[in-house]
């Protein structure tokens, strides 16, 4: 959980559920937004040390973005850029710090979740979407708390036991 690819492809997939959440005009701008900021903040150098806090903000918007989808009523233009904003910053620390450019390449088409969790919704199956999205908190809470766990046998690669 703790790669380059993995974490900003689980918080797009996140993004995606939590657009069904928005008005549909305002789906492409924000997947625009999500890719531009994306793309600028893997270009940036971040400090190594600062992995442990950039996975944590990862995990943390992961959460907020699965948390949206449970929230009634939709968002505005101003809401939704900040998530998808949020989200892109955090997309491309995490591959700044731990992946290789070419991962936004997985990352960002997993914001594509959003067309068959539309779909969904649209036929009155919104219960579906909710439940994938309480899936993608359960797993970010996980993975943002077990950073702070004391390490325990199996948790280290053999060669470090």
């Amino acid at each position: 959980m703790r790669g380059g690819a993995l974490p900003p492809a689980t918080l797009c997939a996140a993004l995606g559920l939590a657009l069904t959440c928005v008005e549909t005009r305002f789906w492409r701008l924000g997947i625009i937004t999500c890719a531009a900021v994306a793309l600028a903040a893997a270009w940036i150098r971040l400090p190594a040390g600062w992995a442990n806090a950039i996975f944590l903000g990862c995990w943390s918007s992961t959460a907020l973005n699965s948390v949206r989808v449970h929230l009634v009523g939709p968002s505005g233009r101003t809401s939704t850029l900040l998530l998808c904003a949020n989200t892109g910053i955090w997309t491309g620390a995490v591959i700044s710090v731990a992946g290789r450019k070419a991962d936004l390449l997985a990352a960002l088409p997993c914001t594509l979740t959003l067309l068959p969790a539309a779909w969904a919704v649209r036929r009155g199956w919104s219960i579906a979407v909710q439940v994938v999205s309480s899936w993608l908190l359960a797993v970010a809470i996980l993975a943002a708390t077990l950073q702070f766990l004391p390490v325990t046998p199996g948790y280290l690669p053999d060669h470090m036991d």
